[in-house]
This record gives structure tokens, sequence and C-alpha cells, in this order.
């Protein structure tokens, strides 16, 4: 089993390898997202933070997902036009992944265990749920859909205060 986030790789939304390993030693909030879903006003909230904290050493990771009732269908170019349009997404996203299941994403196959829900499980729920991860690398808290953004911030405060760890 890995042991940090930080060696995992998924394609990129905007083509090419998105690496965690690029954020190593940084404070990261993975969402995995949606463009069609009643929590998908919550860009705007990703968005302040990670142009709030991004110098600090933060940054926000979208994964966006069409397993919770098909609420993102387009294809790569559409996502990536949605986001920029609606919302001035320009925090770093994967290309469309699954979360849940046989075929869900190994980064998710982690995360979810590393980071049960509700009564244990390890299912997510719905678009929008939340993973913070500390500078070492490791899952630090996991959120529901409900929690917004901006709920956040002490959180973040906190763990952007400790400083990184050599690697």
């Amino acid at each position: 089993m890995t042991q940090t986030i930080n060696e995992f790789t998924l394609p990129s939304l905007t083509g090419g390898t998105l690496r965690l390993a690029d954020y190593a030693g940084q404070v990261m909030l993975l969402v995995n997202t949606a463009s069609e879903c009643g929590f998908t006003p919550q860009y705007a909230g990703l968005e302040t933070l990670w142009r709030a904290y991004r110098e600090r050493g933060f940054v926000v990771v979208g994964f966006p997902c069409n397993q919770f009732g098909h609420q993102e269908p387009g294809d790569a170019a559409d996502i990536g036009r949605f986001c920029s349009r609606n919302y001035g997404v320009s925090f770093p996203m994967s290309a469309r992944i699954e979360v849940n299941g046989a075929q869900a994403h190994p980064l998710y196959q982690y995360l979810t265990h590393a980071a049960p829900g509700l009564l244990g499980s390890e299912a997510i729920k719905w678009n929008f749920t939340k993973f913070l991860v500390g500078r070492n690398g490791q899952v630090v808290a996991r959120y529901a859909p409900t929690t917004k953004p901006a709920e956040l911030t002490a959180e973040i405060e906190r763990l952007l205060s400790v400083p990184p760890v050599e690697v």
C-alpha cells in the first residue's frame, strides 16, 4: 500500500500527467467534482481558497467524476471550458476519473481507506467530497459535500503553520 498520496499520478484535464509528487510538502485539498451538480457553485469557493493560500504552500486539486447522477457528462475540453468560464478555475484538475467501485482510481481507493466516511463507509457518497492532506502527504480529514470550502479555512491555516517536511 502506498504510504502517501505523493506517489500517485493521473491524467491531467489539459493533457499530460498530473503528478501529486509535484505538490509534495504542500497542504492539499482533493475534491471530486462535477459540472451539473447542486454543489457545483463550490468551485468558486475552492478557487478562492487556492488563490488565497497557494503562495503559502497550498493546492486544490479537482477530480471530475461522472458516477453520481451523470453530472459530469462532458469530455475534458467541455469540463475545462465550463470550469474556466463559469468559475474562473485555475487550480489543477485531473481528467475525469471514477472514485467508487471496481474501476475507482487507485488514489481514491487510498483516500477512502485512509479516511472513511460516516459509520466507517469507504464509499464516496456524492460529488464535492473533500480530503485535506497535510504537508507530510497523509490524509488529515474527510469532509462531506455539504461542507463549504470556506469552512475549511481554520484547518488549512493550522496545517500551513506546520513547516514543510524534507523529502
